[in-house]
């Protein structure tokens, strides 16, 4: 009998492992560094584990950088069938709650019920964005696409047109999670305005 449910319960594992492969083929607005192609949502959430790991000395509360890890790396699975909502498309905003609860529930479902709940738990912290962990994750997560914005010359800024006012409105609460990187994208964006890559208003 222990057999049995072991192998029911490896074989939600595998059915999950499969289905999030699909992450691979959703496409983000950000390009990579050398301007080749737009990263895939597979591509963001590894490059943000490693910086969880790596950035961890400039947040100023402590955080658990393994259980943030986690977090970051199933953060973007409901975009598989939510899709990848652009971070200034006031649009696809309005709907995007309602889209990715209903992605959750199918996803993070496929999962034995134990890992299932933990993951969605960790889905709803990260959305939340309320504990030192979820905010050091959404940190990590608008950094890296300023970070390659950058390298790439401001590429997706540019195409979008995007403003100073939207890129500090998305970025209202990092100063409080860490006003070291804060200085640092401050710097980033000022520099792309003094480029025209970024429109200062």
């Amino acid at each position: 009998m222990g057999e049995e449910r072991n192998l029911e319960r490896l074989e939600k594992q595998i059915r999950f492992i499969v289905e999030i492969d699909k992450v691979k083929n959703i496409f983000r607005q950000t390009y990579l560094a050398d301007t080749g192609r737009r990263e895939n949502d597979a591509e963001h959430s590894w490059h943000i584990a490693l910086m969880a790991y790596l950035l961890r000395e400039y947040a100023e509360e402590a955080v658990d950088v393994g259980k943030v890890m986690l977090m970051v790396l199933i953060h973007d699975l409901v975009e598989i069938d939510a899709g990848d909502t652009y971070a200034y498309d006031s649009v696809g905003a309005q709907t995007k709650r309602g889209r990715e609860v209903a992605a959750a529930d199918r996803i993070f479902g496929i999962l034995p019920e134990d890992q299932g709940t933990y993951f969605r738990e960790l889905w709803e912290e990260f959305e939340a964005y309320e504990t030192p962990d979820a905010k050091y994750a959404h940190l990590l997560d608008n950094f890296q696409p300023l970070l390659l914005n950058d390298a790439a010359d401001g590429l997706s800024w540019q195409e979008h047109q995007v403003k100073k006012s939207q890129i500090y409105k998305r970025n209202e609460k990092i100063e409080e999670t860490s006003e070291t990187v804060w200085n640092c994208m401050k710097e980033i964006i000022q520099k792309h305005i003094g480029r025209g890559h970024v429109v200062d208003a």
